[in-house]
C-alpha cells in the first residue's frame, strides 16, 4: 500500500468534510420546506432514514452520470456508451440516441470471451436451442441438465480439486455458502478488506467474526493464538470450527494475497482455509488456474476454493471447489443449490467452452495467447501509469489497477473529462478503478 502525503490527506477529508456541511445545510432547509407543504406519509415513518438517504441525494446524485452509464454493444475492448441528458440537476438522466464508441477500462471482461468469440459462440447458440434460456427449476428438483453436471466436473479439474458446486450468482456463493459453513459456536477470521458478499455472509452465518490487518500473514497469527487460547466468548470453550478467510486478488486493492504464507500459519494451527478467486481465477497463472498456481500453492493446501465465472469466463455465476464430501454436504445444505434457479444451459456452455480454450482443449493456442497478452498488457499499463506519475495500487500481473485520485472534486471532473476522450472506466469514492479488459 502507498503512503498518502499529509498535505493529500488534509485536503480530502476537509473536502468531504464541507461536501458533508454543505449537504447537512441543505437537509435543514429541506426539512422546513417539507414541514411547511405537510407531510403526506400519514403516519408512516419515512422509508429511507440515515445517512444512506442523505448520501443519496447529496453527494451520488449530483454525479451520478459518472455511474451506470448504459451500453449498447457487447463489453469488448471497445463498446459503444449511450449518452444521456438531464434537465433536473442530475436527478434524473434521460437516454439519447447517440452513442458513443469508447475504450474498455471498466469491464471484468479479463480475457474477452463476453464478446462473439469463434469457439465459445456457436456452441452457446446450440446449447440455447437444445435447453432453452432457463431451466426455470432448482437444481434440486429439474434445473439439472447434463451440462450442469459437465460444468462442475470442468471446472473441479480446472481448479485442481476432487469436486465442485455451481451456483447462478457470483455474490450469492459468498454470502449463501459461508452460513452452511459454519454457525454459531465457530470462528470466522476475515482479511479486513474482503469483499461485501464475504462480509455479508459472514455475518449471516452467527459465527464470531474477528478480522486482521488487510494481507498481513504475522497479524493473522497473532489473532489466530490470542483466540485460541481464549476460547468461545462468555464460555471459554474450544470453538467448534475455524476459517480463514482471504482473496485470491482483492477487488479493490488489485492486490496478491499472501497466499503461501497464510497457507503455512493456517496449517500451524489446524485451521481451514476458504480463499476467494473471483478476479484470480482464469486470470492469473501459467494456465490461468489463479494464485495457487501463481504463487506455487498446492491445491490440496486450500480447504475451500471459490470462485465466479463473471470475470475470465464471459459468462455468470460462481462454484465452490473442495473435498467430495464437503460438495456432497453443500448440495443437501446449502440454499443456492437447493431453492435458486439453476444456472442458464448457455452460460453454463460458455464456461465450459471458455476452460477448454484456456487450456487448449479447443485445439488452437488461443487460450494461451490470451493469458500472455492479458499479462502483458496489465504490466506495461501499471508501468506507464507509474511513469506518468499516477499513484497504482496493487501488484503485477494483476488486471485489477486501481489509481488513487484522492479529492472527490476529481472523481466527477476526471471521470467526464475521460468520457470526451472516448475512455470508459469506474470511479470509486476517491479512486479511478481500472479494470484492464483490453485482449
Amino acid at each position: 500500500m502507498i503512503t498518502i502525503p499529509y498535505l493529500t490527506a488534509l485536503t480530502t477529508y476537509f473536502s468531504y468534510g464541507l461536501l458533508f456541511a454543505f449537504g447537512q445545510f441543505r437537509e435543514f432547509f429541506r426539512k422546513i420546506f417539507d414541514w411547511w407543504r405537510g407531510n403526506n406519509l400519514q403516519g408512516y415513518a419515512p422509508i429511507c432514514l440515515g445517512l444512506e438517504d442523505f448520501y443519496i441525494r447529496r453527494l451520488y446524485l449530483r454525479i451520478q452520470d459518472c455511474f451506470g452509464r448504459p451500453i449498447c454493444s457487447p463489453p469488448d475492448a471497445w463498446f459503444d456508451v449511450v449518452e444521456r441528458l438531464s434537465n433536473d440537476n442530475n436527478k434524473t438522466l434521460k437516454r439519447t440516441t447517440k452513442v458513443s464508441r469508447c475504450l474498455n477500462l471498466g469491464s471484468y471482461n479479463y480475457l474477452g470471451f463476453a464478446a462473439s468469440d469463434e469457439y465459445c459462440t456457436p456452441r452457446v447458440i446450440e446449447s440455447l436451442k437444445k435447453y432453452s434460456a432457463s431451466t426455470c427449476s432448482a437444481r434440486v428438483d429439474g434445473g439439472t441438465t447434463s451440462i450442469h453436471m459437465e460444468l462442475e466436473d470442468c471446472v473441479a479439474n480446472f481448479v485442481g480439486k476432487p469436486a465442485a458446486i455451481v451456483t447462478g450468482m457470483g455474490y450469492v456463493t459468498n454470502s449463501a455458502i459461508l452460513p452452511v459453513l459454519i454457525g454459531k459456536g465457530g470462528l470466522i477470521i476475515s482479511d479486513s478488506l474482503n469483499h461485501n458478499s464475504i462480509v455479508n455472509g459472514a455475518r449471516g452465518s452467527g459465527a464470531t467474526i474477528r478480522v486482521f490487518q488487510h494481507n498481513t500473514p504475522s497479524h493473522l497469527e497473532k489473532v489466530l493464538r490470542e483466540h485460541i487460547a481464549e476460547g468461545q466468548p462468555r464460555t471459554h470453550r474450544p470453538w467448534k470450527k475455524i476459517i480463514v478467510i482471504v482473496e485470491g486478488i482483492y477487488s479493490m486493492e488489485g492486490e496478491l494475497c499472501q497466499l503461501p504464507e497464510i497457507v503455512a500459519i493456517c496449517k500451524k494451527y489446524k485451521v481451514y482455509v476458504y480463499l476467494d478467486e473471483a478476479h484470480s481465477i482464469g486470470a492469473v497463472g501459467k494456465s490461468g488456474r489463479g494464485v495457487c498456481e501463481l504463487l506455487g500453492v498446492d491445491t490440496a493446501d486450500v480447504d475451500i476454493m471459490m470462485g465466479t465465472f463473471t470475470k475470465s469466463f464471459g459468462s455468470c455465476g460462481g462454484y465452490i471447489a473442495g473435498s467430495k464430501e464437503l460438495i456432497e454436504y453443500l448440495k443437501y445444505s446449502c440454499p443456492a443449490h437447493l431453492y435458486a434457479t439453476s444456472i442458464s444451459p448457455p452460460a453454463a456452455q460458455q464456461i465450459i467452452s471458455a476452460i477448454k480454450v484456456i487450456l487448449g482443449e479447443d485445439g488452437t493456442s488461443r487460450g494461451a495467447q490470451k493469458l500472455a497478452r492479458i499479462r502483458e498488457n496489465s504490466n506495461f499499463f501499471r508501468s506507464e501509469l507509474q511513469k506518468m506519475g499516477f499513484e497504482v495500487l496493487g501488484d503485477n500481473d494483476s488486471p485489477v489497477m486501481p489509481i488513487m485520485i484522492y479529492n472527490p472534486g476529481k472523481i466527477p471532473a476526471f471521470s467526464r473529462e475521460c468520457l470526451k476522450r472516448n475512455v470508459q472506466f469506474l470511479v470509486i469514492s476517491g479512486s479511478v478503478f481500472s479494470i484492464l479488459a483490453i485482449v
